[in-house]
């Protein structure tokens, strides 16, 4: 069984914008920009065969698509792929406090800390064990051979480092922005980075 799998993160929201994190918990929408990097999203990939689209839970990730499964593409909500959630740092604004402790989760979990995690939030571990069973859902429909994915900038980068056996401690050597790509091939045993971080498409403005 080979698969292609286009994982993009979710486009632009006020929030983002705002540099708020907004997390599992927050079902933002998409701002004007988000809409914008939507369109020229869907022009630049609207001829590939998707056979299946998969989504998160929130709206952000289903309005980044929505051109796609106007198309008549199948669509599939799956809660394994929803952000990591920051608990009670959702939804604040930043402040020296709140990015000090940022700094301090994100040095622990450099150091291989992949069970700390904020008050009401996740841990890496936690979300890597719900985005093993979204995984086993995409997987099992061996008739799809070309899927669109897409999710939120955190958890893409934690199922890259699943997807390329990487450690979770190695999660920020996987850049993003609102709306980029990443291509990734399944030979039937093991995955493959083809197009890393691709921004191309937002610049054909």
């Amino acid at each position: 069984m080979t698969k292609t799998l286009y994982i993009v993160r979710h486009g632009q929201t006020e929030l983002n914008k705002q540099g708020i994190i907004q997390g599992r918990g927050i079902n933002s929408d998409l701002n004007e920009e988000g809409r914008h990097q939507a369109g020229l999203f869907f022009e630049a990939y609207k001829s590939v065969p998707f056979d299946k689209i998969y989504i998160s839970s929130l709206k952000r990730t289903q309005q980044s698509v929505q051109q796609f499964i106007d198309l008549g593409i199948p669509y599939e909500k799956l809660s394994g792929l929803d952000e990591l959630g920051w608990g009670v740092y959702e939804g604040k604004s930043p402040t020296p406090e709140t990015k000090l402790a940022f700094l301090k989760i994100a040095r622990d979990w450099q150091d291989g800390l992949l069970d700390e995690k904020f008050e009401g939030g996740e841990s890496p571990n936690e979300v890597k064990q719900r985005q093993e069973d979204a995984l086993k859902v995409i997987l099992s429909h061996t008739d799809e051979k070309t899927v669109l994915i897409c999710m939120h900038g955190r958890a893409l980068r934690l199922l890259l480092c699943q997807l390329s056996k990487q450690s979770l401690s190695e999660m920020d050597s996987f850049p993003h922005q609102n709306l980029i790509l990443y291509k990734v091939a399944y030979d039937g045993e093991k995955f493959e980075i083809i197009d890393f971080n691709n921004a191309q498409h937002l610049k054909q403005a």
